[in-house]
Protein backbone atom coordinates (compact mmCIF):
# COMPACT_ATOMS: atom_id res chain seq x y z
CA UNK A 1 0.00 0.00 0.00
CA UNK A 2 1.32 3.24 -1.09
CA UNK A 3 2.03 5.35 2.39
CA UNK A 4 3.35 8.96 1.91
CA UNK A 5 5.11 10.38 4.59
CA UNK A 6 3.70 13.62 5.10
CA UNK A 7 3.13 15.58 7.92
CA UNK A 8 -0.39 15.10 10.09
CA UNK A 9 -1.41 18.22 9.51
CA UNK A 10 -1.24 18.05 5.61
CA UNK A 11 -4.38 17.79 3.76
CA UNK A 12 -3.21 16.82 0.41
CA UNK A 13 -4.13 13.50 -0.10
CA UNK A 14 -7.43 13.41 0.85
CA UNK A 15 -8.41 16.54 -1.08
CA UNK A 16 -9.86 15.49 -4.47
CA UNK A 17 -10.60 11.84 -3.46
CA UNK A 18 -13.81 12.70 -1.37
CA UNK A 19 -12.32 14.43 1.33
CA UNK A 20 -12.21 18.17 2.71
CA UNK A 21 -10.81 20.62 0.44
CA UNK A 22 -10.10 23.84 2.30
CA UNK A 23 -9.66 26.92 0.24
CA UNK A 24 -5.98 28.00 0.48
CA UNK A 25 -3.89 24.60 0.99
CA UNK A 26 -0.30 24.70 2.52
CA UNK A 27 1.98 23.60 0.38
CA UNK A 28 3.81 20.46 2.58
CA UNK A 29 6.91 18.67 0.80
CA UNK A 30 7.30 15.42 1.25
CA UNK A 31 10.96 14.13 0.50
CA UNK A 32 9.41 10.32 -0.60
CA UNK A 33 6.81 8.38 -0.27
CA UNK A 34 6.83 4.14 0.45
CA UNK A 35 5.07 1.81 -1.92
CA UNK A 36 5.24 -2.21 -0.55
CA UNK A 37 8.70 -2.23 1.11
CA UNK A 38 10.22 -0.21 -1.11
CA UNK A 39 10.77 4.18 -0.98
CA UNK A 40 10.76 6.05 -4.14
CA UNK A 41 12.32 9.78 -4.09
CA UNK A 42 9.13 11.90 -5.97
CA UNK A 43 12.36 13.77 -8.15
CA UNK A 44 12.94 10.24 -9.94
CA UNK A 45 9.59 10.84 -11.37
CA UNK A 46 10.20 12.31 -14.91
CA UNK A 47 6.74 14.19 -15.30
CA UNK A 48 8.24 16.11 -12.36
CA UNK A 49 11.40 17.59 -13.60
CA UNK A 50 12.35 20.54 -15.41
CA UNK A 51 10.75 23.47 -13.30
CA UNK A 52 13.67 25.84 -12.52
CA UNK A 53 13.09 27.94 -9.71
CA UNK A 54 11.91 26.26 -6.30
CA UNK A 55 8.66 27.51 -6.10
CA UNK A 56 7.84 25.74 -9.08
CA UNK A 57 9.33 22.31 -8.09
CA UNK A 58 7.58 22.63 -5.18
CA UNK A 59 4.47 22.92 -6.47
CA UNK A 60 5.13 20.19 -9.21
CA UNK A 61 6.59 17.74 -6.62
CA UNK A 62 3.30 18.54 -4.18
CA UNK A 63 1.19 17.39 -7.28
CA UNK A 64 3.18 14.45 -8.01
CA UNK A 65 2.14 13.23 -4.58
CA UNK A 66 -1.48 13.92 -4.83
CA UNK A 67 -0.86 12.13 -7.77
CA UNK A 68 0.40 9.16 -6.62
CA UNK A 69 -1.53 9.11 -3.89
CA UNK A 70 -4.85 9.25 -6.05
CA UNK A 71 -3.60 6.52 -8.72
CA UNK A 72 -3.19 4.28 -5.03
CA UNK A 73 -7.05 5.22 -4.57
CA UNK A 74 -9.07 5.30 -7.33
CA UNK A 75 -8.79 1.24 -8.37
CA UNK A 76 -8.23 0.76 -12.28
CA UNK A 77 -11.29 -0.53 -14.29
CA UNK A 78 -11.10 -3.69 -16.53
CA UNK A 79 -9.37 -2.62 -20.14
CA UNK A 80 -12.34 -4.45 -21.74
CA UNK A 81 -14.56 -1.95 -24.35
CA UNK A 82 -18.69 -1.51 -23.27
CA UNK A 83 -20.39 -3.62 -24.32
CA UNK A 84 -23.16 -2.25 -27.03
CA UNK A 85 -21.42 -0.25 -28.49
CA UNK A 86 -20.81 -1.05 -32.26
CA UNK A 87 -18.78 0.80 -34.72
CA UNK A 88 -21.14 1.84 -37.38
CA UNK A 89 -19.83 1.93 -41.40
CA UNK A 90 -17.92 4.51 -43.00
CA UNK A 91 -20.09 7.15 -44.10
CA UNK A 92 -17.50 9.65 -44.67
CA UNK A 93 -14.46 9.52 -46.95
CA UNK A 94 -11.21 10.05 -44.56
CA UNK A 95 -8.00 10.86 -45.40
CA UNK A 96 -5.78 7.94 -46.29
CA UNK A 97 -4.21 8.72 -42.25
CA UNK A 98 -6.48 10.73 -40.33
CA UNK A 99 -4.93 11.72 -36.87
CA UNK A 100 -5.55 9.66 -34.27
CA UNK A 101 -6.87 11.72 -30.95
CA UNK A 102 -8.49 11.77 -27.51
CA UNK A 103 -10.35 14.29 -26.70
CA UNK A 104 -10.70 15.20 -22.63
CA UNK A 105 -13.44 17.27 -22.04
CA UNK A 106 -15.35 18.69 -19.63
CA UNK A 107 -19.40 19.64 -21.68
CA UNK A 108 -19.66 22.62 -21.44
CA UNK A 109 -21.13 24.51 -24.92
CA UNK A 110 -18.02 25.42 -26.53
CA UNK A 111 -16.91 21.87 -25.44
CA UNK A 112 -19.80 20.20 -26.92
CA UNK A 113 -19.22 22.68 -30.54
CA UNK A 114 -15.50 21.19 -30.37
CA UNK A 115 -16.52 17.61 -30.17
CA UNK A 116 -18.95 17.98 -33.38
CA UNK A 117 -16.27 19.99 -35.12
CA UNK A 118 -14.18 16.50 -34.04
CA UNK A 119 -16.66 14.54 -35.15
CA UNK A 120 -17.30 15.66 -38.59
CA UNK A 121 -13.83 16.50 -39.38
CA UNK A 122 -12.42 13.30 -41.78
CA UNK A 123 -8.97 14.92 -40.75
CA UNK A 124 -9.59 13.37 -37.36
CA UNK A 125 -10.18 9.81 -36.03
CA UNK A 126 -11.54 10.54 -32.35
CA UNK A 127 -10.35 7.43 -30.65
CA UNK A 128 -12.10 8.64 -27.26
CA UNK A 129 -13.66 11.07 -25.00
CA UNK A 130 -12.49 11.25 -21.33
CA UNK A 131 -14.69 13.10 -19.19
CA UNK A 132 -12.80 15.22 -15.74
CA UNK A 133 -15.05 18.00 -13.88
CA UNK A 134 -14.43 21.93 -14.75
CA UNK A 135 -17.51 23.15 -16.24
CA UNK A 136 -19.74 20.93 -14.99
CA UNK A 137 -19.88 18.32 -12.64
CA UNK A 138 -17.88 15.18 -13.91
CA UNK A 139 -21.37 13.45 -13.26
CA UNK A 140 -22.60 15.91 -15.37
CA UNK A 141 -20.24 15.83 -17.63
CA UNK A 142 -20.36 11.98 -18.55
CA UNK A 143 -23.78 12.36 -19.17
CA UNK A 144 -23.57 15.25 -21.41
CA UNK A 145 -20.45 13.62 -23.10
CA UNK A 146 -22.67 10.44 -23.74
CA UNK A 147 -25.99 12.65 -24.74
CA UNK A 148 -22.99 14.28 -27.46
CA UNK A 149 -21.92 10.59 -28.79
CA UNK A 150 -25.46 9.33 -29.14
CA UNK A 151 -26.51 12.80 -31.31
CA UNK A 152 -23.95 12.28 -33.50
CA UNK A 153 -24.52 8.40 -33.83
CA UNK A 154 -21.22 7.85 -32.12
CA UNK A 155 -21.96 4.96 -30.17
CA UNK A 156 -18.55 3.25 -31.15
CA UNK A 157 -16.46 5.86 -29.45
CA UNK A 158 -15.56 5.14 -25.63
CA UNK A 159 -16.91 8.00 -23.55
CA UNK A 160 -15.31 7.61 -20.13
CA UNK A 161 -15.42 9.30 -17.00
CA UNK A 162 -12.36 10.40 -14.97
CA UNK A 163 -11.22 12.17 -11.98
CA UNK A 164 -13.84 13.13 -9.73
CA UNK A 165 -12.65 16.73 -8.50
CA UNK A 166 -9.47 18.84 -8.71
CA UNK A 167 -6.11 18.27 -7.36
CA UNK A 168 -5.98 20.80 -4.65
CA UNK A 169 -9.17 22.85 -4.53
CA UNK A 170 -12.69 22.75 -4.27
CA UNK A 171 -13.95 22.07 -7.83
CA UNK A 172 -14.89 25.57 -9.57
CA UNK A 173 -18.19 24.86 -12.36
CA UNK A 174 -19.52 27.26 -14.94
CA UNK A 175 -23.07 26.77 -15.31
CA UNK A 176 -23.32 30.58 -15.37
CA UNK A 177 -21.73 30.61 -18.98
CA UNK A 178 -22.88 27.50 -19.47
CA UNK A 179 -25.64 27.04 -18.68
CA UNK A 180 -27.64 24.84 -15.50
CA UNK A 181 -26.76 21.45 -17.38
CA UNK A 182 -23.75 22.62 -19.21
CA UNK A 183 -25.31 22.49 -22.57
CA UNK A 184 -27.36 25.66 -22.59
CA UNK A 185 -30.28 24.68 -21.29
CA UNK A 186 -30.98 22.08 -24.20
CA UNK A 187 -32.00 19.24 -23.65
CA UNK A 188 -31.06 16.30 -25.80
CA UNK A 189 -33.00 13.01 -25.99
CA UNK A 190 -31.29 10.26 -23.32
CA UNK A 191 -27.89 8.71 -25.04
CA UNK A 192 -28.35 5.64 -26.75
CA UNK A 193 -24.53 4.92 -25.67
CA UNK A 194 -22.99 3.52 -22.54
CA UNK A 195 -20.58 4.79 -20.85
CA UNK A 196 -17.18 2.91 -21.14
CA UNK A 197 -16.46 1.13 -17.66
CA UNK A 198 -12.31 2.25 -17.51
CA UNK A 199 -11.15 5.16 -15.93
CA UNK A 200 -10.61 7.91 -18.18
CA UNK A 201 -6.63 7.88 -17.15
CA UNK A 202 -6.36 4.11 -17.58
CA UNK A 203 -8.24 4.32 -20.99
CA UNK A 204 -5.59 7.09 -22.01
CA UNK A 205 -2.75 4.87 -21.22
CA UNK A 206 -4.27 1.44 -22.40
CA UNK A 207 -4.63 3.26 -26.22
CA UNK A 208 -1.43 5.28 -26.43
CA UNK A 209 0.48 1.94 -25.61
CA UNK A 210 -2.09 0.23 -28.64
CA UNK A 211 -0.99 3.30 -31.11
CA UNK A 212 2.38 4.22 -30.10
CA UNK A 213 3.69 7.94 -31.71
CA UNK A 214 0.23 8.33 -33.16
CA UNK A 215 -2.42 9.79 -30.51
CA UNK A 216 -2.76 13.36 -30.11
CA UNK A 217 -4.10 14.44 -27.14
CA UNK A 218 -6.71 16.78 -26.71
CA UNK A 219 -7.78 18.17 -23.59
CA UNK A 220 -10.37 21.22 -23.54
CA UNK A 221 -10.56 21.73 -19.57
CA UNK A 222 -8.46 21.25 -16.17
CA UNK A 223 -5.81 19.06 -17.09
CA UNK A 224 -6.13 16.53 -14.30
CA UNK A 225 -6.75 13.48 -16.18
CA UNK A 226 -3.79 14.28 -18.31
CA UNK A 227 -1.89 14.74 -15.12
CA UNK A 228 -3.11 11.58 -13.41
CA UNK A 229 -1.86 9.50 -16.86
CA UNK A 230 1.15 11.04 -16.37
CA UNK A 231 1.95 10.22 -12.81
CA UNK A 232 0.51 6.64 -12.99
CA UNK A 233 2.59 5.74 -16.49
CA UNK A 234 5.29 8.53 -17.51
CA UNK A 235 6.54 6.15 -20.26
CA UNK A 236 3.69 7.56 -22.59
CA UNK A 237 5.49 10.84 -22.26
CA UNK A 238 7.38 9.64 -25.74
CA UNK A 239 4.51 7.91 -26.91
CA UNK A 240 2.35 10.29 -27.44
CA UNK A 241 2.44 12.60 -31.35
CA UNK A 242 1.25 15.72 -30.03
CA UNK A 243 -0.60 17.67 -27.07
CA UNK A 244 -3.03 20.44 -27.95
CA UNK A 245 -4.43 22.04 -24.95
CA UNK A 246 -7.09 24.79 -24.59
CA UNK A 247 -6.00 26.40 -21.93
CA UNK A 248 -3.51 29.26 -20.22
CA UNK A 249 -2.72 32.69 -21.56
CA UNK A 250 0.13 35.24 -21.57
CA UNK A 251 -1.80 38.23 -21.71
CA UNK A 252 -4.07 38.54 -18.96
CA UNK A 253 -6.92 35.58 -17.63
CA UNK A 254 -10.66 35.68 -17.98
CA UNK A 255 -11.61 33.96 -14.12
CA UNK A 256 -9.53 36.89 -13.17
CA UNK A 257 -6.57 39.73 -13.97
CA UNK A 258 -4.07 36.62 -14.24
CA UNK A 259 -5.73 32.90 -14.69
CA UNK A 260 -7.69 31.07 -17.73
CA UNK A 261 -10.58 29.06 -16.48
CA UNK A 262 -9.02 25.71 -17.48
CA UNK A 263 -5.62 26.37 -15.77
CA UNK A 264 -7.02 27.63 -12.79
CA UNK A 265 -9.28 25.06 -11.92
CA UNK A 266 -6.41 22.63 -11.86
CA UNK A 267 -2.61 24.60 -11.44
CA UNK A 268 -1.20 22.12 -10.01
CA UNK A 269 -2.53 19.73 -12.80
CA UNK A 270 -1.34 22.19 -15.53
CA UNK A 271 2.39 22.33 -13.86
CA UNK A 272 2.61 18.42 -14.38
CA UNK A 273 1.47 18.60 -17.69
CA UNK A 274 3.10 21.30 -18.96
CA UNK A 275 6.73 19.97 -17.89
CA UNK A 276 6.27 16.35 -18.88
CA UNK A 277 8.42 17.13 -21.89
CA UNK A 278 6.13 15.96 -24.53
CA UNK A 279 5.16 18.53 -27.79
CA UNK A 280 2.78 20.53 -26.42
CA UNK A 281 0.72 23.56 -28.12
CA UNK A 282 -0.96 26.46 -25.68
CA UNK A 283 -4.34 26.91 -27.71
CA UNK A 284 -4.82 30.01 -24.98
CA UNK A 285 -7.35 33.09 -24.80
CA UNK A 286 -4.58 34.75 -26.84
CA UNK A 287 -5.48 33.53 -29.70
CA UNK A 288 -9.20 32.55 -28.40
CA UNK A 289 -10.24 35.90 -27.80
CA UNK A 290 -10.06 36.42 -31.73
CA UNK A 291 -12.25 33.91 -32.55
CA UNK A 292 -15.31 35.76 -32.22
CA UNK A 293 -18.73 33.40 -33.57
CA UNK A 294 -20.92 36.79 -34.44
CA UNK A 295 -24.65 36.95 -35.33
CA UNK A 296 -23.59 36.81 -39.18
CA UNK A 297 -21.98 33.54 -38.63
CA UNK A 298 -24.66 32.24 -36.70
CA UNK A 299 -27.18 33.58 -39.81
CA UNK A 300 -25.33 31.60 -42.17
CA UNK A 301 -25.39 28.20 -40.01
CA UNK A 302 -29.10 28.65 -39.38
CA UNK A 303 -29.91 28.17 -42.64
CA UNK A 304 -29.10 24.33 -43.08
CA UNK A 305 -31.00 22.05 -40.72
CA UNK A 306 -29.91 18.91 -39.01
CA UNK A 307 -30.02 17.50 -35.62
CA UNK A 308 -26.21 18.46 -34.90
CA UNK A 309 -26.65 21.65 -36.79
CA UNK A 310 -29.83 22.94 -34.88
CA UNK A 311 -28.55 21.67 -31.92
CA UNK A 312 -25.57 24.31 -32.71
CA UNK A 313 -27.62 26.71 -33.96
CA UNK A 314 -29.32 26.67 -29.80
CA UNK A 315 -25.85 26.55 -28.67
CA UNK A 316 -24.81 29.34 -30.34
CA UNK A 317 -27.79 31.73 -30.05
CA UNK A 318 -27.14 31.02 -26.26
CA UNK A 319 -23.57 32.34 -26.17
CA UNK A 320 -23.94 35.09 -28.16
CA UNK A 321 -26.84 36.34 -25.35
CA UNK A 322 -24.44 35.50 -22.56
CA UNK A 323 -21.65 37.49 -23.87
CA UNK A 324 -24.34 40.36 -24.83
CA UNK A 325 -25.31 40.14 -21.81
CA UNK A 326 -22.00 39.72 -19.47
CA UNK A 327 -19.43 40.64 -22.26
CA UNK A 328 -18.38 43.49 -24.81
CA UNK A 329 -21.02 41.84 -27.31
CA UNK A 330 -18.66 41.47 -30.36
CA UNK A 331 -19.22 37.96 -30.69
CA UNK A 332 -18.52 34.51 -28.40
CA UNK A 333 -15.28 33.22 -28.25
CA UNK A 334 -14.84 30.20 -29.97
CA UNK A 335 -12.47 28.19 -27.19
CA UNK A 336 -12.34 24.49 -27.21
CA UNK A 337 -13.57 24.53 -31.08
CA UNK A 338 -9.96 26.46 -31.98
CA UNK A 339 -8.12 23.93 -29.86
CA UNK A 340 -9.31 20.79 -32.27
CA UNK A 341 -9.30 23.53 -35.41
CA UNK A 342 -5.92 23.47 -34.93
CA UNK A 343 -5.46 19.71 -34.51
CA UNK A 344 -6.95 19.61 -37.98
CA UNK A 345 -5.32 22.40 -39.39
CA UNK A 346 -2.00 23.81 -37.19
CA UNK A 347 -1.52 26.30 -39.98
CA UNK A 348 -4.88 28.34 -39.03
CA UNK A 349 -2.43 29.27 -35.65
CA UNK A 350 1.14 30.72 -35.58
CA UNK A 351 3.18 29.84 -32.79
CA UNK A 352 5.84 30.69 -30.51
CA UNK A 353 8.26 28.50 -28.35
CA UNK A 354 8.13 29.86 -24.44
CA UNK A 355 9.18 28.62 -21.02
CA UNK A 356 5.80 28.23 -19.59
CA UNK A 357 5.43 27.71 -15.79
CA UNK A 358 1.86 27.37 -14.15
CA UNK A 359 1.88 29.80 -10.53
CA UNK A 360 0.53 27.71 -8.13
CA UNK A 361 0.98 29.96 -5.05
CA UNK A 362 0.75 33.30 -5.33
CA UNK A 363 -2.78 35.60 -3.84
CA UNK A 364 -3.78 37.09 -7.21
CA UNK A 365 -1.92 34.50 -9.65
CA UNK A 366 -2.61 31.54 -8.91
CA UNK A 367 -3.27 29.44 -12.17
CA UNK A 368 -1.71 31.88 -14.47
CA UNK A 369 0.51 31.06 -17.14
CA UNK A 370 4.03 32.44 -16.72
CA UNK A 371 5.70 32.68 -20.07
CA UNK A 372 9.19 33.58 -20.65
CA UNK A 373 9.08 34.97 -24.07
CA UNK A 374 12.69 35.34 -24.07
CA UNK A 375 13.63 31.76 -22.96
CA UNK A 376 16.44 33.37 -20.52
CA UNK A 377 16.68 34.34 -17.15
CA UNK A 378 19.34 36.52 -15.23
CA UNK A 379 21.80 34.63 -13.33
CA UNK A 380 21.76 36.12 -9.24
CA UNK A 381 25.30 35.37 -7.44
CA UNK A 382 25.33 36.10 -3.62
CA UNK A 383 28.11 38.54 -2.35
CA UNK A 384 27.96 39.47 0.83
CA UNK A 385 24.89 41.59 1.60
CA UNK A 386 23.73 41.75 -2.05
CA UNK A 387 23.15 39.55 -5.38
CA UNK A 388 25.03 40.54 -7.85
CA UNK A 389 23.91 39.97 -12.02
CA UNK A 390 26.77 37.83 -13.25
CA UNK A 391 25.19 36.33 -16.36
CA UNK A 392 22.21 35.26 -18.66
CA UNK A 393 20.88 31.50 -18.11
CA UNK A 394 18.93 30.01 -21.02
CA UNK A 395 15.82 28.35 -19.91
CA UNK A 396 14.87 25.54 -22.78
CA UNK A 397 11.02 26.30 -23.79
CA UNK A 398 8.41 23.27 -22.96
CA UNK A 399 5.50 25.00 -24.72
CA UNK A 400 4.34 26.27 -28.41
CA UNK A 401 2.42 29.04 -27.48
CA UNK A 402 -0.16 30.40 -29.94
CA UNK A 403 0.08 33.75 -30.45
CA UNK A 404 -1.93 34.38 -33.90
CA UNK A 405 -4.74 33.07 -35.94
CA UNK A 406 -6.67 33.21 -38.56
CA UNK A 407 -10.08 33.38 -37.36
CA UNK A 408 -12.11 33.73 -39.96
CA UNK A 409 -10.48 30.73 -41.89
CA UNK A 410 -11.37 28.74 -38.66
CA UNK A 411 -14.69 29.99 -37.99
CA UNK A 412 -15.52 29.05 -41.50
CA UNK A 413 -14.52 25.70 -41.25
CA UNK A 414 -16.17 25.13 -38.03
CA UNK A 415 -19.33 26.50 -40.32
CA UNK A 416 -18.45 24.23 -42.94
CA UNK A 417 -18.50 21.20 -40.51
CA UNK A 418 -21.54 21.89 -38.89
CA UNK A 419 -23.69 22.84 -41.86
CA UNK A 420 -26.59 20.20 -42.30
CA UNK A 421 -25.36 17.90 -39.99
Amino acid sequence: MLTPRVPEDSLLPFCGLGGPCPEVIPIIIPKSVNYGSAEFSLRSLGVCKNSRNTTARSAALVACLALVVAIAIFPSAPATRADGNARPSNGVASPATPKKVIIDTDPGTDDALAILLALNSPELDVRALTVVPGNVTAQQGLENALKLASLTNRCDIPVAGGAQHPLFQKLITAELWHGANGLANVELPPSKCKADPRFGPDLIIQMIHESPHEITLVPVGPLTNIALALLKDPSIVPLVKEVVIMGGSISGGNVNAAAEANIYNDPEAAQIVFHAGWRLTMVGLDVGDKTLYDQAHLDQLSKTHGPENDFAVKVLTFLLGQEAKYGAGGGSPMYDPLAVGTAIDPSIVSTQPMHVDVESRGEFTRGETVANRRNAVERNVLHGDHYIIEGIDRVDPNVQVCTGVNAEKFLQLLNSRLAGK
